[in-house]
C-alpha cells in the first residue's frame, strides 16, 4: 500500500483501526491468572499471583527480592524514600526525607523519575543528557559532584529501552559513597554486558504499566537484594501496620502495594517478554532500513548493551529542519521543500489515524522545574535563555534532542504493510 502525494495529509486514513505509538499486546494466559484470583476470591493487595511474579520477575532480573506495587511512580517514590533513610535518617514529623538535601537526576525523562525527590521534599539538580544513548551524560555528572561533592544520591533513568552508560555512573557514584536508583521502568529486559538493567541500583525499579513491554494496565515493582528493606517497603506499601491485633500505626505508610487482578494480568505476560522484544527489535529494523535514504538518524544504543527495543524514535539532522517555533503547549512550522520537523510528522501521522509523540521535554525545560540547577558537560545554569547558552559556550543536548526527536509508532500487533505505509507518510514530510 502505497499514499499518493495528491492525499497528503488530507485525513484519508489507510487503516480500519488507529496504529497506536505502543498499545498492550495481550496473549491469553492473562485472563486464566485473572478468573484465578476471582475463583479463590483473591481480590485483594495479596495472593498466588503476587508472589508468583515478584519471584519470576526477580529471577528474571538477578535480584533478590521484588516487591509487587501499584505502579512504576509508587515504586520510584519508595526507592528514594528508603535510599535517604539509610543515607540521613529517619525525618522529624512534618518533614520529607530529603529535606534540605540535592539529589542528581536524570533530566530526559518523563517526571514520575525525580517526583518522589520532591514528595521527600528534597531538591532535584538535573543532569544534561548524551548523544550516545539519550541517556544521563556521565561527563555532566562528574562536573556535578565537583560543583556539589555532599550529594549522595543518583537517580538515573534508562530512556525508551535504551540503557544508560550505568557502569561508569555506578563507578562514578561509589567513588563520591552515593547510591543509585535505577529507573528501568522502560528498559525491563535490555541488558548490559549481559546484566540486565534493574541490576546497577542500589535499588531498582520497573514499570507495568498499560504501554510498556510487558503491562498489567498498571502496576510496578521495586527491586533489591536485602530482604530486610525488601520487608520495609511492604510495610511501607500496606499503610506501615504494624504487628498488632488492631490498626497500629508508628509511621507513615502508604497505599502502594499491587492487586492480586493486577499481578494475574503481568503473571499472564511475563512469559511473552522475550517474543514482544524480538518483535519490538523488527519495528526497530524495519524503520531503520526503510528511513536510510532521508536526513534522520534513529535512537542510538551503546555497542556493550542489548534494548529491549520499547519505542523507535528519530533525530531529525540539523540542516533538514524546517523552522519552528515550540511554545509551552503549542509548536508551529514552516513547509520547507526537502525539509521537515517533527511537529509537522507527528501531524501527518495524526491525519491518518495513527500515535507518534514527541521525545520526553526534559526537566530543566519544564515550567515546575526552571529554577532548579541544570548541569552539562559544558557547563551550569538556571532558567537560561538561548542568548545565555551562545554566551557561555554551552551545549544542552536533552533541548537538542527535543528540538529535533519524535518517538514513532511502535505497537507490536502494528503489520509489515501497515509501518510500510508510516514509512511513507514520514519520507513525503522530506518530499
Amino acid at each position: 500500500m502505497e499514499i499518493r502525494d495528491d492525499v497528503r495529509f488530507k485525513g484519508i486514513n489507510p487503516f480500519d483501526k488507529k496504529i497506536w505509538l505502543s498499545s498492550p499486546t495481550m496473549h491469553g494466559e492473562e485472563q486464566k491468572w485473572i478468573n484465578d484470583a476471582f475463583e479463590k476470591n483473591w481480590i485483594t493487595t495479596a495472593g498466588e499471583n503476587i508472589n508468583v511474579i515478584e519471584k519470576e520477575v526477580a529471577d528474571y532480573i538477578g535480584r533478590k527480592c521484588a516487591v509487587a506495587l501499584s505502579c512504576g511512580t509508587a515504586a520510584l517514590h519508595l526507592a528514594i524514600k528508603l535510599a535517604a533513610e539509610k543515607l540521613y535518617g529517619m525525618p522529624k514529623a512534618g518533614h520529607g526525607s530529603l529535606e534540605g538535601k540535592k539529589v542528581f537526576c536524570s533530566d530526559m525523562t518523563f517526571d514520575a523519575t525525580l517526583n518522589g525527590v520532591l514528595y521527600e521534599n528534597g531538591e532535584p539538580i538535573f543532569i544534561d543528557t548524551e548523544y550516545d544513548s539519550w541517556n544521563m551524560d556521565p561527563v555532566a555528572l562528574e562536573k556535578a559532584f565537583e560543583m556539589y561533592p555532599e550529594v549522595k544520591l543518583i537517580v538515573v533513568a534508562h530512556l525508551y529501552g535504551s540503557p544508560a552508560k550505568v557502569e561508569e555512573i555506578r563507578k562514578i557514584a561509589d567513588e563520591h559513597g552515593a547510591l543509585i536508583i535505577e529507573d528501568a521502568a522502560e528498559s525491563f529486559g535490555a541488558t548490559v554486558n549481559g546484566v540486565q538493567t534493574g541490576c546497577f541500583g542500589d535499588y531498582s525499579i520497573i514499570s507495568f504499566n498499560g504501554n510498556k513491554i510487558i503491562t498489567g494496565s498498571s502496576g510496578g515493582m521495586l527491586l533489591c537484594d536485602d530482604e530486610e528493606d525488601a520487608n520495609k517497603i511492604r510495610k511501607w506499601s500496606t499503610q506501615s501496620r504494624e504487628e498488632a491485633p488492631w490498626y497500629q500505626h508508628e509511621e507513615l505508610g502508604y497505599n502502594y502495594r499491587m492487586s492480586n487482578i493486577i499481578a494475574g494480568v503481568v503473571r499472564g505476560q511475563l512469559p511473552h517478554l522475550e517474543e514482544h522484544i524480538a518483535n519490538k527489535m523488527r519495528i526497530y529494523e524495519r524503520y531503520k532500513d526503510g528511513l536510510k535514504d532521508l536526513p534522520i538518524k534513529m535512537n542510538p544504543f551503546l555497542p556493550n548493551t542489548e534494548p529491549n527495543y520499547w519505542l523507535s524514535c528519530l533525530l531529525i539532522d540539523k540542516e533538514a529542519m524546517c523552522e519552528t517555533v515550540r511554545g509551552e503547549k503549542k509548536a508551529i512550522y514552516n513547509f520547507e521543500s526537502g525539509k521537515s520537523c517533527p511537529t509537522e510528522i507527528l501531524e501527518a501521522l495524526s491525519a491518518f489515524n495513527t500515535e507518534g509523540r514527541p521525545v520526553w521535554k526534559p526537566m530543566h525545560m519544564q515550567p515546575l522545574y526552571r529554577m532548579h540547577e541544570f548541569i552539562t558537560s559544558t557547563g551550569t545554569g538556571r532558567a537560561r535563555s538561548n542568548a545565555y547558552i551562545k554566551e557561555k559556550g554551552m551545549v544542552d543536548v536533552g533541548e537538542d534532542i527535543f528540538t529535533r526527536g519524535l518517538c514513532l509508532p511502535s505497537d507490536n500487533k502494528m503489520s509489515v504493510e501497515q509501518q510500510n505505509v508510516i514509512i511513507d507518510i514520514i519520507c513525503k514530510c522530506f518530499s
